[in-house]
């Protein structure tokens, strides 16, 4: 009998410590729809519930440290902090003039000076580290591991470069792809997947795996577990050795990795690990988590950040028609863009790859057919600024220098391309470009680099980003792609990110079935109108025109309108949509309204609720429609004029691969 006495002491003290040893937290949405549970043991980790439903089973986060440490792990409580936050925030330059941040926040604090905070918003679950110690370290490996509780379907990009099974050789790569749809259990194990992701997490919800804030931090990675409905992290490791190599010799290629993935030399905040979870596809497609959980922007002053629209030489190969001279990179060519862009009231022409000399990675050296200054000087003449591409090594190597010279010029700005890198060095290197060329008043369109994550929230002088899979790769991709699925899956899972240079604007449009690649005289998938309506669907403060002004002069009532749609905006509304079948946006700038639609390859009836306008006023219409043979014919189109109020309800019939765009405006406009 004693010994029975004993024995269930000693198990009540067990169970006593266990309970003790395990503190749980709870933290819930303001509206209550979703809710985390955070359990501090052996292990942290964390869940999600939608609805009272388990959308994320438990799931473990650490950082493993070079001393042995591991944040996460037998993790020491010393505090807790929560808050309430309801607050409009400015957000220049973006899809809104200011957006809601609405959360409730707890704060976990540690021993050894470091934090670990979790957000609660109605859209989305997120977490991030914070040290807080001024001693120096290296970060061996972060566990980030999203567990589902059951064999889910998601929507994933797979890096393209690189041999399956080779991780190290994937990490060099352009962030760009279509997306594979397929369950967990049949993701391909061999291949990275770059962010942002989405899982279809069942009853018409999804979650979408994203970052934000990512500074002086390589970007996550994740990769499919084996026979488990996992997605790991995996981060790619600091640079030992790099070489100079790649495209023209304009890229770093690392040789040789460190042990570590960050070195860590201050108090730093680690980027948030974003799940944004909503129950319709439309919500998703307007959720504004990666922008709010950025930092703030750095600039005072934003007076001279001027966003605006850019005519584009490369797509088109240079090619111009009805002209006196030899097309190419030369003064004559670039000064016929520049007329056009002043007759057409755009704000920008780009000098793409070639203005500077081959093989040499100095931006000091120009090509003898360009006289760079005499065109700087003649496009300010006619209010037009001049754009410069840059390849990232002969950028980055004398980026000051480059950066005062043509500031000095009157050059308004770069596109700088081919980093293809997001370890921590280059996730760096994006940041001091942005400063770089804030300090000379220089705007600023990252190329071949990853997702925005939160950069053009904290420098808004960086008011594009590729990591787009965008209409260039129509120059040259078989018909086998179906970039007209990959534009309706675009909104719901990259645009969710931030802004994306996908450079729309093809005259040359191909129905279903007559789309071929041609280099120099390409084409878009789909119709017409739907290359207008990508002005309104995708978000791009720094918007390209990418075919030629020759073709753009013989289709002026297309031209007319894309040149007169703004590129940032004061409101934004998802209207309807379903990932990868379509989407309507409606968009204010003022007091004008836009409004775009784009379908998959079926015929679509879409009917736009006008309630949006919100008052009794009358407004005028301008609708481009696919005309009545454009499934077969891209370019058939129809234009028409009325009035609408706000009780309207257009129906509008979409062709395959096609699109419609509206403007609406007061009838004293």
């Amino acid at each position: 009998m004693n010994r029975l006495k004993i024995s269930l002491f000693l198990c009540v003290v067990l169970c006593t410590h266990i309970v003790q040893a395990q503190k749980r937290f709870t933290l819930g949405s303001p509206n209550g729809i979703l809710q985390t549970t955070i359990t501090i043991g052996d292990k942290l980790i964390y869940d999600i519930y939608c609805n009272g439903r388990q959308i994320l089973a438990p799931s473990p986060i650490s950082m493993t440290l070079d001393n042995g440490e591991v944040l996460g792990g037998e993790a020491k409580l010393t505090g807790t902090s929560r808050k309430k936050v309801d607050q409009m925030v400015s957000s220049p330059f973006y899809r809104a003039s200011e957006l809601r941040d609405y959360y409730n926040e707890l704060i976990l604090r540690f021993k050894n000076d470091w934090n670990v905070e979790f957000r609660a918003y109605n859209d989305g679950i997120a977490y991030r580290f914070i040290n807080r110690t001024k001693k120096s370290f290296n970060v061996i490996d972060e566990t980030v591991d999203y567990r589902f509780p059951f064999d889910m379907i998601a929507s994933v990009p797979y890096v393209r470069q690189g041999k399956d099974g080779d991780i190290e050789s994937q990490f060099f790569n352009s962030f760009e792809n279509i997306y594979v749809t397929d369950k967990l259990s049949k993701l391909n194990k061999q291949r990275l997947m770059f962010l942002p992701l989405v899982v279809d997490v069942g009853e018409g919800t999804k979650l979408c795996i994203t970052e934000s804030n990512l500074e002086n931090y390589p970007g996550l990675y994740l990769s499919a577990a084996e026979g488990k409905n996992n997605l790991k992290g995996i981060f790619a490791p600091y640079p030992k050795r790099t070489e100079v190599g790649g495209h023209n010799e304009l890229q770093m290629l690392v040789k040789e990795r460190e042990s570590y993935i960050a070195k860590v030399n201050k108090p730093q905040s680690f980027p948030w690990r974003i799940a944004i979870v909503t129950t319709t596809d439309k919500d998703l497609a307007a959720s504004n988590l990666s922008y709010l959980l950025a930092a703030p922007s750095r600039l005072t002053d934003i007076s001279w950040i001027k966003p605006g629209k850019v005519v584009w030489d490369w797509w088109y190969d240079w090619n111009l028609d009805g002209v006196d001279f030899v097309t190419g990179v030369n003064n004559a060519t670039y000064k016929a863009y520049i007329d056009f862009a002043a007759e057409k009231g755009i704000e920008y022409v780009l000098l793409d790859e070639g203005w500077s000399v081959y093989l040499q990675a100095d931006l000091m050296k120009v090509v003898k057919e360009i006289d760079l200054k005499e065109l700087v000087e003649y496009a300010a003449s006619k209010n037009v600024g001049v754009i410069l591409w840059a390849g990232y090594y002969a950028f980055e190597r004398d980026m000051e220098n480059v950066c005062r010279h043509y500031a000095e010029m009157g050059v308004k700005g770069f596109k700088v391309d081919f980093m293809n890198r997001d370890d921590q060095e280059m996730t760096a290197f994006n940041y001091r470009a942005a400063e770089m060329c804030a300090k000379y008043k220089l705007i600023l369109d990252l190329h071949g680099t990853h997702k925005p994550a939160g950069l053009n929230r904290t420098y808004p002088n960086v008011l594009n980003f590729e990591g787009v899979y965008g209409l260039e790769q129509l120059k040259w991709n078989p018909a086998s792609l179906d970039q007209v699925k990959y534009d309706v899956m675009l909104p719901f899972i990259r645009q969710i990110s931030g802004p994306m240079d996908y450079t729309q604007g093809a005259m040359r449009n191909a129905s279903k079935g007559n789309y071929y690649p041609c280099y120099s005289e390409p084409m878009s998938q789909g119709t017409r109108c739907r290359q207008l309506a990508l002005y309104v669907v995708f978000e791009s403060p720094f918007n390209m025109l990418c075919d030629n002004p020759s073709n753009y002069m013989r289709e002026m009532e297309s031209t007319d309108f894309i040149a007169g749609i703004p590129t940032v905006w004061d409101e934004s509304i998802v209207l309807d949509g379903k990932m990868g079948e379509y989407i309507v946006t409606a968009r204010r700038h003022g007091n004008m309204w836009y409004v775009g639609g784009i379908t998959d390859w079926t015929a679509r009836d879409i009917e736009v609720d006008c309630s949006f306008l919100g008052d009794d006023k009358t407004y005028k219409a301008t609708l481009f429609k696919d005309g009545i043979n454009a499934r077969r014919v891209g370019r058939d189109y129809k234009r028409e004029l009325f009035d609408i109020k706000k009780d309207s309800k257009l129906k509008i019939r979409l062709a395959p691969g096609g699109g419609f765009a509206l403007q609406i405006k007061e009838s004293s406009l």
